[in-house]
């Protein structure tokens, strides 16, 4: 059995498996935790929200209306960034006042 370096993984080991042998080194556990990694990322980008798909609900709507807003990434002035900002904002409100 391999571990990290926790030191009660040592005594649980010898009160359930008492044959097995025990490597506890800072780098073994490397690969074990490593394949976690798709667990936790999912965990991570599914933080706030009930089901996969209440997600996917949000992530399609924020996309479209962060394209909107965020330009295009090139070499842009700071005024070119703030006039597409204003005209972003512009057709924003024209599509609320509408919705509304």
């Amino acid at each position: 059995m391999i571990t990290d370096r926790v030191g009660s993984y040592g005594a649980a080991r010898r009160q359930v498996m008492p044959d097995i042998e025990h490597r506890s080194h800072k780098g073994l556990n490397n690969r074990a935790e490593n394949s976690h990694v798709p667990l936790r990322k999912r965990k991570r980008m599914m933080q706030g929200f009930r089901s996969p798909g209440s997600l996917q609900r949000f992530v399609s709507t924020f996309s479209a209306v962060r394209n909107l807003f965020v330009p295009p990434r090139s070499k842009r002035s700071a005024f070119q960034v703030h006039l597409h900002r204003l005209n972003a904002m512009a057709q924003w409100k024209a599509a609320a006042s509408v919705i509304a």
